[in-house]
């Protein structure tokens, strides 16, 4: 993760464990703003795929700007044979910085978390390096306000300025 990036949700865990301010809206759509956008720069920068669960996921993503690749877990294949597909097409690390080489993006509700935990799960056991970084930032701050990535996209509004003011500062 991004220096910048662990300063910020380092300061906003300390923050958040006070009830006072743990309802700052401003603050958590500002650590879901740059998460975002460190994620929106590997994938458009570094071919950093981002595995999500359907087509509306997806289209989200690209509202928010998203240009690289977008891989859908909903295509009517079984988890282990799409788990298999990607470790075919993307390896086991990424080839610009030997780091994860996809990042697995489900929805933050029950559902989400077991389809996050069995992908996981097979990919590591691939030996494939996963980032989790975004959903966990994402399930964090903005919790209240949604539970699913595709509602991502009304709420681009407010992510996309604060994205857009981290897209220059995050260097990779």
């Amino acid at each position: 993760m991004d220096k910048l990036l662990k300063q910020i949700i380092g300061g906003f865990m300390r923050v958040k464990k006070t009830a006072r301010d743990s309802n700052n809206q401003d603050k958590r759509f500002e650590l879901a703003g740059l998460a975002l956008s460190e994620q929106r720069s590997r994938n458009r920068e570094m071919n950093f795929p981002i595995l999500v669960e359907g087509k509306r996921d997806k289209k989200a993503l690209e509202c928010l700007g998203f240009t690289g690749q977008i891989e859908v877990l909903n295509r009517g294949w079984t988890i282990d044979r799409v788990v298999t597909s990607l470790f075919e097409i993307y390896g086991q690390r990424n080839p610009t910085d030997s780091g994860p080489v996809i990042s697995v993006l489900m929805d933050w509700d029950r559902t989400g978390g077991r389809l996050q935990k069995k992908l996981v799960q097979l990919m590591e056991s691939f030996d494939m390096k996963v980032c989790q970084d975004t959903r966990n930032v994402l399930m964090k701050a903005i919790k209240p306000e949604t539970r699913v990535v595709e509602s991502l996209k009304g709420l681009s509004g407010k992510l996309l300025p604060i994205m857009d003011s981290y897209d220059t500062k995050i260097n990779f």
